[in-house]
């Protein structure tokens, strides 16, 4: 039973997302949540991981989760099941519709969706950002200081490199200087 509801959560996700990875984030919460396959604090440490981990964002959630749900058969279960819309839509496209983005319906589709895809990921950073600061509810925050920290140091150092050198960090650098700040700053803490 759990291999189909992994299957079809998944393959509904991948049918409804449009934008990308980034734009699934917050359907995946919602489902991992509901379903209770993660605690919040499993999917927001995950979603650190898995943004540091080589491979789409989307079959890297889809992949973990099914893991921890039934092991490698619910990895590749939910893997499949997302991957499937995608696969499945892009044949048809290429197949039967040539021309298709010069089609008028399809480019007023597109303008819709772009704003809605747009929204879904700053609205979705702007809530992992709060949450890993501590945000819990209205009422409630424990804050993170490890996180402000880190989170202070890397923006710095992104800035000042900018500034110094006159080139941006690449993603690859940012990653690699947030692993070492996680792990000195949290060396730190546990110290005092």
């Amino acid at each position: 039973m759990i291999l189909l509801e992994l299957f079809y959560e998944f393959f509904l996700i991948g049918l409804f997302t449009f934008g990308g990875g980034y734009a699934m984030i917050p359907l995946v919460k919602e489902v991992t949540l509901r379903r209770e396959w993660l605690s919040i604090e499993q999917f927001t440490s995950f979603l650190g991981v898995c943004e540091s981990t080589p491979g789409p964002i989307a079959i890297n959630m889809a992949t973990f989760i099914g893991s921890s749900q039934y092991g490698i058969l619910g990895a590749i279960v939910a893997t499949i099941g997302v991957v499937l819309p995608s696969f499945i839509i892009i044949l048809l496209i290429a197949s039967l519709l040539k021309n298709f983005t010069d089609n008028k319906f399809f480019k007023a589709f597109i303008k819709g969706v772009k704003p809605v895809v747009i929204g879904l990921i700053i609205t979705t950073g702007f809530i992992l950002l709060v949450e890993c600061f501590g945000y819990v509810s209205l009422n409630e925050f424990n804050p993170n200081y490890i996180s402000m920290i880190c989170f202070g140091l890397i923006t710095l150092i992104y800035f000042l490199s900018k500034k110094i050198f006159k080139k941006k960090l690449s993603a690859v650098m940012i990653i690699l200087i947030s692993i070492v700040l996680g792990i000195g700053v949290s060396l730190i803490f546990n110290l005092l």
